[in-house]
């Protein structure tokens, strides 16, 4: 088995989302392909795209590198554009740290 790599740091992730899956209206989920968007990529566009905090201060709110934040930021636009242009649904997954189980 071979290591890719640095292991993936930890990130922060200040907000939680109240629901976990978005899909084009009267199709339903069982019939449509899905895509992942994980809770780090949605807290990457939240900053960027609704707070409108600048590269810099959304990593730093992260606690991750302005880099490390810019490929979570471009690989969620990525998803979400593939999602509405080929008519998928997206999952949010993975949860917080602190999460209690």
């Amino acid at each position: 088995m071979t290591c890719r790599g640095r292991p993936r740091s930890p990130r922060r992730v200040e907000c939680s989302p109240e629901v976990l899956y978005f899909k084009p209206r009267g199709v339903p989920l069982k019939e449509l392909e899905t895509v992942p968007l994980t809770i780090e990529e949605l807290e990457a566009l939240r900053l960027a795209d609704l707070e409108g905090l600048q590269q810099e201060e959304a990593a730093i709110s992260m606690g991750i590198s302005r880099r490390a934040f810019w490929q979570d930021l471009q690989n969620a636009r990525k998803k979400v554009a593939l999602a509405l242009i080929k008519g998928m649904a997206i999952e949010i997954v993975g949860k917080l740290r602190d999460e209690k189980k």
